[in-house]
This record gives C-alpha cells, sequence and structure tokens, in this order.
C-alpha cells in the first residue's frame, strides 16, 4: 500500500502542536572578558588561580589567527538500535549532507550529539538550535543551551536530551532540517542543512 502524505493543512496542524506557549526567557549574558583578561584577575589570590587553573584546564594550542575559537565537527545521532552509526562530518562538503539523508526507523528513541572544539577564547552561551520542515513547512524548533567552555586541547561533546522518532504512515517521508551553533554574541559558529528519512524498517 502506498504510504499516505500529509497534506499542507495537516503539517501546519502539526506545526500549530509543536509552537510553545511564546514565552521567552530573557537572559543578559555578562560582559566578554579574553581568557587573559580572567588570568590576570586576582593573580595574587593563591587558591583562586588554582581554581581557575581547574575551571579553564591546561590548553597548549599553539593559536593559529585562521583558526576559528569554536569548531563543530561532528554531529552524531545516536540511537542503540540503528544497524550502523549516523554520523554527520561538519568539516568537511556540508552540501552533500542534503543529497545523502539519514534513515531512522519509526519510533525509536535517539538522542542528538554534537561534538565541538574551543580554540582559544572562553565562549559564552552556547546553543544548538534546530528547525525541522516538511514540505517546505516548518513543523518543529528545538533550542538546546550547551554552555560556556574555555578552550583545550580536546574536544567536548554535547548530548540533547531523549526523542522519539514519529511513527506511523503519515510520519513517515523526508523531513528537511536547519541547525545552527550559535552564542550569547548570536555569533553563527556553523550553521548546516541535513535531511531525515523516517521509514517503517531501517532497510527500506
Amino acid at each position: 500500500m502506498a504510504e499516505q502524505e500529509p497534506t499542507t493543512e495537516q503539517l501546519a496542524a502539526i506545526a500549530a502542536e509543536n509552537q510553545d506557549d511564546g514565552s521567552v526567557l530573557r537572559y543578559k549574558p555578562p560582559a566578554q572578558k579574553s581568557l587573559k583578561e580572567i588570568e590576570e584577575l586576582d593573580k595574587d589570590d593563591e587558591s583562586l588561580r588554582k581554581y581557575k587553573e581547574v575551571l579553564l584546564g591546561a590548553c597548549n594550542v599553539t593559536i593559529d589567527p585562521n583558526t576559528p575559537n569554536v569548531q563543530v565537527t561532528r554531529l552524531t545521532l545516536m540511537c542503540a538500535t540503528a544497524p550502523q552509526p549516523l554520523i554527520l562530518d561538519l568539516t568537511g562538503d556540508l552540501e552533500n549532507f542534503k543529497k545523502h539523508p539519514f534513515v531512522l526507523k519509526e519510533g525509536v528513541e535517539y538522542k542528538i550529539k554534537i561534538s565541538f572544539k574551543v580554540n582559544k577564547e572562553i565562549v559564552s552561551g552556547l546553543k544548538y538550535v534546530q528547525a525541522t520542515f516538511r514540505k517546505k513547512i516548518k513543523i518543529d524548533t528545538s533550542d538546546y543551551m550547551v554552555g560556556s567552555y574555555g578552550p583545550r586541547d580536546t574536544e567536548y561533546e554535547f548530548l540533547t536530551p531523549q526523542e522519539e522518532a514519529p511513527k506511523g504512515m503519515m510520519a513517515r517521508g523526508t523531513y528537511n532540517i536547519k541547525s545552527l551553533f550559535t552564542d550569547d554574541d548570536q555569533f553563527k559558529h556553523l550553521a548546516w542543512e541535513w535531511q531525515l528519512n523516517i521509514k517503517k524498517e531501517w532497510n527500506d
């Protein structure tokens, strides 16, 4: 039996159900300080100096002026029942993701993991924003607070809360997803698009 595509009206109804009540948390970010300024603050206070060493960690990266402060390296769909890893390498050709959608079995539970590096200065209020479209209609938006991070040699990882893939004949099909990694200053560290194909079985 052919799968039934949802109508425009049905997609609009799904989008309306996914909207929040419009309330916005008004958050004013603190004034940005460089890593050197933070290190110089209260440098004669031995206990505070040791605390900052623990908080900031040891970063021995040689700073290349052409290297961005934040590098988003991978997006991984974490699903225990997936037959193979679902990984987007965000250091390569981002346009390629539009041609090769992830396949996700309907109804499975999954999380999204974002891997990223901070190279030079502390970055405040990192956020991962994801908008989901079907037939060019936005049906959902998710906004995740990632947090504030200092530079270090190794990558950080952020996991979204567990979600359940939609299921049912109307839910099956291709979804276009627009992802954005940003911060308190509204600086776009990386924006990319990818596709998700919800199917009845992994190997359909």
